[in-house]
């Protein structure tokens, strides 16, 4: 269906896109801190630049609260972002050196010992 819409054709590997998903969430776990400081960022920055917008400041006001949690939910979106870009370079820095299994084998080895790690990590937090 998507080959009759588009003029091209587009070919998807799947264990490409299967290994950089696997390498982006242990990315992810296992560097919370800075995807919380990166949905900071990216919330501070969409606010500065949607009340650029306004011309007026009590307009601006009225819907403030809905914008802000709008703007949290495409700044914790956009988060994901730079953790997809480099795992996708793990991955392919994997294929490369050992081969295609083992980028996949590797990335769920990864994902589950960062989701270990980060268990551990909240754990130790709270007491």
């Amino acid at each position: 269906m998507l080959t009759e819409m588009l003029p091209f054709t587009l070919n998807l590997d799947a264990t490409a896109i299967a290994g950089a998903s696997l390498w982006s969430l242990a990315l992810y776990l296992a560097f919370s801190g800075i995807g919380d400081w990166i949905i900071h960022q990216l919330q501070r920055w969409f606010n500065f630049a949607e009340q650029s917008l306004y011309i007026n400041r009590a307009e601006f006001e009225k819907t403030r609260i809905a914008r802000e949690s709008q703007n949290a939910f495409y700044a914790s979106l956009f988060s994901i972002v730079p953790f997809l870009i480099f795992g996708s370079l793990c991955n392919y820095g994997i294929e490369l050196s050992l081969g295609r299994s083992w980028a996949i084998s590797m990335g769920i080895l990864a994902c589950v010992s960062c989701g270990v790690y980060e268990l551990g990590r909240r754990d130790g937090r709270e007491q």
